[in-house]
């Protein structure tokens, strides 16, 4: 038996519980460079718990396509986890809350190409996921000691779609 998920798409609004969607939109807050530059200030705080650092890595991942089905999520206790497309990839964003120390009803959500997003510290979300690829993506997230992932396994799969 499988359930299905629409994947909408993806805003500030609706994302806001899981993180921050990282995008230029709008007027930037300032400029910078000389006023050849449109600053986008402070989108997101990268978090940590006290024994960790922030760390920048690229990550490479090969393309998902639709319907995708959904057969486990992970969460990181210590710290948040930014991905953002460096080649204008669209891709896959998958989270839900916490039920009882396990993922509740997932939402999905689809990105323009031109979004990144953070989930917050301990938030459950699917693998990263582009719709073309492979696709390189900045990844802001902590290093540290400890165990900063945990994975569960989903007793019956969804089927993510697009909407």
């Amino acid at each position: 038996m499988s359930r299905t998920i629409a994947a909408r798409p993806l805003s500030a609004e609706a994302f806001a519980a899981y993180g921050e969607v990282l995008e230029a939109a709008g007027a930037p807050d300032y400029m910078i460079n000389a006023g050849l530059c449109g600053r986008y200030h402070d989108r997101a705080r990268p978090e940590t718990d006290a024994d960790g650092s922030v760390t920048l890595s690229i990550g490479r991942s090969d393309a998902v396509t639709l319907p995708l089905t959904l057969k486990m999520m992970e969460r990181h206790p210590d710290g948040s986890q930014a991905f953002v497309p460096m080649n204008g990839t669209r891709f896959l964003v998958i989270v839900a809350a916490d039920e009882n120390g396990a993922p509740g009803k997932p939402e999905a959500f689809l990105t323009n190409g031109a979004q990144g997003i953070q989930y917050k510290r301990n938030c459950w979300h699917g693998v990263l996921a582009p719709l073309s690829g492979p696709a390189d993506f900045l990844i802001v997230d902590r290093i540290g000691p400890g165990t900063n992932l945990e994975e569960h396994d989903l007793r019956e799969p969804y089927i993510i779609v697009a909407k």
